[in-house]
């Protein structure tokens, strides 16, 4: 393992307690410089071809929200648990078609974290938008945080105060960011490396950025999750991706472990090589199974429709509903109405047809406020959402 100092102590008061807080150094790394040769080559190589791949397959499909509304959503659930949230893909999914949340608080965090990426890909695109920066990322802060547990800190504003990870104090954590008078410094510094020219791979870059943003910590609560949204950011700007299909917090969620392990060593011991190669490794997974599950979706699409034309009950509304399903793979009678534009009547046959046809399933036993899941969707969809055995205080910091 390569040993490098990245970054320096600054010995601080805080109470009645004297701590350390670690400085980071400006990006890229030095003395020595990472080199992507050898094995992190070969496993950039692989990492760029499954993101490649990743790519070919949202393109596959006849429309482009087919897959990206439920992979959206599959990142954001998977980044908030890391975190320690409590929702489920199927609590998001329920809320967006009935506005009924069983965890309000934490469906209102997975939901946050939508928001925030949707306004800042919309920002980014805009003609006259803000570019990938410091005061977009405390704009997505803002959204991220609005009307949750954390909206008491300060969201949207990069820290007044010292914050720390892990631990009751600063005086017992397991590592305690940049003071916060050398927070902006850092942040422009990283600002201005992101949009520099770099020799290294665009994908490495991004990788690296959502290290030196995570040790940055400049917010009060929410880093690791803009982190990670970072990172999504990141190969969009750079093209690797041209809409976010890629879920990594699977493979970060998988390896919660060894991720935050990885990170620490990284300022610990300046071990930018093994970060590099535990992340590249966690790119080409999320990246496999996300082709894979575009892949069986296809497929279900197509075994759906082919099913639908040929049953009795089948309408042209019914075949439409399908099509909209991959977007709104809950749906009400209310619902339905809406996205079809049509009479109640004639959306309750779409839903009959596709009932019949065993495509939805109504979930409630209810007679009036029936709720329809498209189950075999579904399944595939959220593999491995499930709710983790225990949580973590993990990277996500705050005055605690």
């Amino acid at each position: 393992m390569t040993h490098r100092v990245t970054g320096t102590y600054r010995t601080l008061a805080v109470g009645e307690e004297t701590i350390k807080a670690f400085i980071p150094h400006p990006l890229p790394p030095r003395n020595p410089p990472l080199v992507i040769d050898g094995r992190l080559a070969e496993l950039h190589s692989t990492a760029c071809a499954a993101v490649g791949r990743l790519a070919v397959a949202g393109v596959m499909a006849p429309s482009a929200d087919w897959f990206l509304y439920g992979f959206v959503r599959k990142d954001a659930v998977l980044s908030s648990q890391i975190e320690g949230t409590q929702a489920t893909l199927m609590d998001v999914l329920t809320y967006e078609a009935t506005r009924k949340p069983d965890r309000p608080a934490d469906v209102q965090d997975v939901c946050n974290h939508v928001d925030a990426l949707t306004f800042a890909r919309a920002e980014i695109a805009r003609s006259k938008g803000l570019p990938l920066c410091t005061r977009l990322l405390c704009m997505a802060h803002k959204r991220l945080m609005h009307g949750t547990r954390g909206a008491d800190r300060q969201p949207g504003i990069i820290r007044t105060s010292q914050n720390w990870i892990g631990g009751s104090r600063p005086g017992n954590a397991r590592f305690v960011p940049p003071p916060h008078d050398a927070v902006p410094k850092a942040l422009d510094a990283l600002e201005r490396w992101l949009h520099d020219d770099d020799p290294l791979p665009p994908l490495v870059r991004a990788g690296l950025a959502h290290v030196q943003f995570e040790t940055i910590h400049p917010f009060l609560d929410g880093n690791g999750r803009i982190g990670r949204l970072l990172i999504t950011l990141l190969l969009e700007h750079w093209g690797l991706l041209t809409t976010p299909l890629l879920y990594l917090s699977l493979a970060f969620k998988r390896h919660r472990a060894e991720y935050y392990r990885r990170l620490l060593d990284v300022r610990t011991r300046g071990d930018w090589e093994g970060w590099t190669e535990f992340y590249l490794q966690c790119v080409r997974e999320s990246a496999e199974d996300g082709v894979g599950a575009a892949t069986r979706l296809f497929a279900l699409l197509g075994r759906d429709r082919r099913a639908l034309s040929r049953h009795t009950a089948a309408t042209v509304t019914a075949v439409r509903l399908l099509d909209l399903l991959p977007e709104h793979p809950i749906v009400t009678l209310p619902r339905a109405m809406k996205l079809l534009a049509t009479t109640k009547p004639t959306a309750g046959k779409a839903i009959d047809a596709l009932s019949k046809a065993g495509i939805l399933r109504e979930t409630t036993g209810r007679q009036r406020d029936r709720i329809y899941a498209y189950d075999a969707y579904l399944k595939i969809l959220r593999e491995d959402t499930a709710l983790p055995a225990e949580t973590s205080a993990g990277e996500s910091g705050g005055n605690r």
